[in-house]
């Protein structure tokens, strides 16, 4: 797989122009003996939040594992922009219960790729963790064990980790997934904030009020792009009947 970087600055959330955060072409991915993502070329818009959409074993959290480079691509181009490198929110579930971690210590976390693992947390480390947490409301959580967090307040301390990367590309597979509808719209408002200010956002997801309000969609059944535009474009009945059908 061949990647590229464009050396041309983006221009800042209140420009007129948008410009391409990342694009791939004729990408292709999987796991030894099964193939999942197949010939897919798409873009993402810098300052937007995309979604992507699909039943289960559709190929998102592979592509989003692509974009986060945890998973290597067997062909194709993916090209960054100039900018930070992507900061990557796993499903709650990718996260052990059974860890002795502190909300606090999740959010630190994030730190690790500016210092090190074995490098104790800095002033600047300390003061970004709590800027994070404070964002995401889970300031006074910081002492309690993540297996003790009910699904929301789990998922916005995972997500206040990723914020605490400082990276101006945030990727996140299904952050809404197993919650309740009043933590869905809270994780949801929290995302169109980051995107106002600048953030680049992309969940994998199958949550579609969560898709609806994003400002773009990606579309993929089998581990094909089947559809590509604003969610009233894409997420169209027949769309979603032709893709969500029995087999």
């Amino acid at each position: 797989m061949t990647i590229m970087f464009n050396k041309n600055p983006l221009s800042p959330p209140d420009g007129a122009a948008r410009n391409e955060r990342v694009q791939f072409r004729e990408l292709n991915a999987g796991y030894p003996g099964r193939p999942v993502l197949q010939q897919l070329s798409a873009q993402i818009t810098a300052f937007t939040m995309t979604a992507l959409v699909g039943p289960n074993g559709s190929g998102k959290s592979t592509l989003l594992g692509v974009l986060a480079g945890v998973i290597t691509a067997t062909s194709g181009q993916l090209r960054y922009a100039e900018g930070s490198p992507p900061a990557f929110v796993p499903q709650r579930g990718a996260v052990g219960d059974t860890l002795p971690l502190t909300a606090r210590q999740t959010v630190e976390m994030g730190r690790w790729g500016e210092r090190g693992l074995w490098r104790r947390p800095t002033r600047q480390d300390r003061a970004v963790v709590d800027s994070a947490m404070e964002r995401l409301g889970v300031a006074d959580l910081g002492t309690r064990q993540l297996g003790e967090l009910s699904g929301g307040q789990r998922q916005r301390v995972l997500i206040a980790q990723g914020l605490a990367q400082q990276s101006d590309l945030l990727l996140l597979d299904e952050p809404t997934t197993g919650l309740d509808p009043e933590a869905r719209e809270r994780i949801t408002a929290l995302l169109i904030d980051l995107v106002a200010d600048g953030t680049t956002v992309v969940q994998a997801t199958h949550d579609l009020e969560a898709a609806r309000s994003a400002d773009a969609c990606l579309l993929l059944s089998n581990g094909r792009l089947v559809g590509q535009g604003s969610p009233e474009q894409v997420l169209t009945p027949q769309a979603l009947t032709r893709i969500w059908q029995p087999a």
